[in-house]
């Protein structure tokens, strides 16, 4: 069981009744509350709690709406994220307690700090390098507006501006990164057919390769559903569409696709997680059509090379730069 669930239930008397636990990993936690209701945003975490506990989880950027007496938040990563969820769930508990559980390493005492805004806040527990903190909300504050706290940027690209919009959590949030940068100047010459920006955060690569390859299908995949919202909202910002597929890794991509394009993740909240950028090179050929391709931009320092010959064949360093390479290979 994860550590934060731990510290939760060594105060069981706490927990009885109808619960709304936000940010939940896929634990035990939903058999041991019964009365309990998840909120996820985590694809994989959602799939697991659905399958064992059908109805009971939520896929959202926003609050369910059913009532509860108490809310736990298990902490993100994400400092602007942390800080909209706890608003978020602030303004539906007026006079009952909002929990926060979260890593030391994490942030926690930082964000306990934060529950000030909403009455007194006290700490419950420590253990397993985990807190355990709770306020009694008395000053309930208005339901936040998630697309209000987007930021946007424009990139200047060759066939001109592309306006990106990102919501709080997402990776790069209100800034580009410098793996997508450069991969951005390698779009040139990919096959023609269904593509797949897998990882697609704000959606950056894949708003490029829609304008750039108009006439081909596009998806987006990614785990979170904050970086599905802003890629939907990217898109929307630049008179794009596109297919947005909430999944877990690779295995969730259609299949007979032309190329994937990807700058793959590698964090999973504080956490380093090489397993879904593993899978994606493992596991790319099953997805492509012969001749795919699969395109993407990695860390310097990162031995994706040798997955990639193995598993596709020959791969070309298209670009190094900035401590980043881009690698590509065909079926």
């Amino acid at each position: 069981m994860d550590p934060r669930s731990e510290v939760l239930l060594r105060q069981p008397e706490l927990f009885a009744g109808k619960l709304l636990l936000a940010g939940l990993p896929a634990d035990d936690l939903l058999g041991t509350l019964p009365e309990a209701q998840g909120w996820s945003w985590h694809a994989g975490d959602q799939t697991s709690l659905a399958a064992r506990f059908p109805g009971r989880s939520r896929f959202d950027t926003r609050m369910p709406e059913e009532d509860c007496r108490a809310a736990v938040l298990f902490l993100p990563k994400s400092r602007e994220l942390a800080d909209y969820l706890m608003q978020a769930l602030a303004s539906r508990l007026s006079g009952k307690p909002l929990y926060l559980v979260g890593e030391k390493r994490g942030g926690i005492e930082r964000a306990a700090k934060q529950l000030a805004a909403y009455g007194k806040p006290r700490k419950l527990d420590s253990a397993r390098h985990c807190q355990l903190w709770s306020v009694e909300v008395e000053q309930a504050p208005s339901v936040p507006d998630l697309h209000a706290l987007a930021q946007s940027y424009s990139l200047q690209l060759t066939d001109g501006p592309l306006e990106i919009v990102t919501l709080p959590g997402v990776f790069a949030h209100g800034r580009l990164d410098r793996g997508s940068a450069l991969l951005l100047e390698h779009l040139d010459g990919l096959p023609s057919g269904h593509l797949l920006d897998f990882g697609c955060g704000a959606g950056v690569l894949g708003a490029a390769l829609k304008r750039r390859y108009p006439a081909s299908e596009l998806s987006l995949l990614d785990v979170d559903a904050f970086a599905l919202e802003s890629s939907r909202l990217t898109l929307a910002r630049n008179g794009l569409s596109a297919n947005l597929i909430a999944g877990t890794g690779i295995e969730s991509a259609p299949q007979g696709l032309a190329a994937i394009i990807s700058n793959p993740p590698f964090h999973q909240g504080v956490h380093t997680d090489y397993q879904a950028s593993e899978n994606l090179l493992t596991q790319a050929a099953r997805h492509l059509a012969k001749g795919g391709e699969l395109r993407l931009v990695a860390n310097s320092f990162l031995k994706y090379l040798p997955l990639i010959e193995r598993h596709l064949g020959p791969c070309r360093t298209l670009a190094e730069a900035d401590g980043f390479r881009i690698y590509s290979a065909r079926c």
